[in-house]
């Protein structure tokens, strides 16, 4: 697992919830300490540039010195466990060629209440996801320590990305208590199978309940995080669906609302 390394206090959080689901799986983690690099950061007038350099430096050495402390002191004895940097490059692309080794990603959602605290791209998340091609867990900064998946949601279309992301979450989906499937709208093409989502992960060795609905709702990205608090889970698996432009990432309507709004941890693949 790759975990996003960085001096805010989600960090711990993301680096918490990377061991415990590692412990889990018998996987090991790698924390990497990313951030935006020089020619990321705001302008200044040329006149400042030279102590704003300095300044920024030093700020840059105290922030990767207080998230490698970090590591060191929450790491668990015996747990695989790997320190990485990468630093003046492009962040999301810097990441995301780091994610094409690893299995699965620990992100961060996007906290608004740092402002301009945190230099941290908006998009970071879901642009890592899409470069990258690799699945994330997206974690809310909003929860202290999430719990690890015992009852997971599964939003459900007949598409690749959520086809992807319900077939890399598989691990998670069989120690899982318990899952339920989601789904609004045409279920796909009809065939004379008994193949469905709920066959595919029997075969699996996991048993799911599907919940359908012919008429998804426009806003569905609300109506999904509200049924997933409802079903009081702790998990929901969903594709991340968007388009690119102009070397741009643009999110749909639901990943986008779901990545805003989210009070639970996201499994996302494109």
């Amino acid at each position: 697992m790759l975990v996003h390394a960085d001096a805010s206090a989600q960090f711990a959080q993301r680096l918490d919830f990377a061991c415990r689901l590692a412990a889990q799986h018998g996987a090991g983690i790698t924390a990497l300490y990313a951030s935006p690099s020089t020619f990321e950061a705001p302008p200044v007038s040329p006149g400042l540039e030279a102590a704003l350099a300095v300044k920024r430096k030093n700020a840059e050495d105290a922030a990767l010195a207080k998230a490698r402390a970090l590591f060191e002191q929450c790491k668990p004895p015996g747990l695989p466990a790997a320190w990485a940097e990468v630093r003046d490059s492009a962040l999301a692309p810097a990441v995301a060629e780091q994610a094409l080794y690893a299995d699965l990603l620990v992100l961060g959602q996007h906290d608004a209440g740092e402002g301009r605290a945190s230099r941290l791209p908006i998009d970071f998340p879901e642009t890592v996801i899409a470069l990258s091609g690799r699945p994330a867990v997206v974690l809310p900064y909003t929860s202290a320590r999430p719990d690890l998946p015992a009852h997971v949601v599964i939003a459900w279309k007949p598409t690749r990305a959520t086809a992807q992301a319900v077939a890399t979450a598989l691990p998670i989906l069989r120690d899982a208590r318990s899952v339920t499937v989601l789904s609004w709208g045409a279920a796909g093409v009809t065939a004379d199978t008994d193949m469905s989502i709920t066959s595919y992960l029997q075969d699996h060795g996991i048993q799911a309940e599907w919940q359908r609905e012919n008429l998804e709702p426009d806003n569905l990205g609300e109506v999904l995080l509200s049924r997933a608090f409802d079903l009081h889970a702790d998990l929901l698996v969903m594709g991340c669906y968007g388009r690119p432009r102009a070397h741009e990432w643009l999110l749909g309507g639901t990943s986008r609302t779901v990545l805003e709004r989210m009070t639970l941890p996201v499994f996302m693949a494109h």
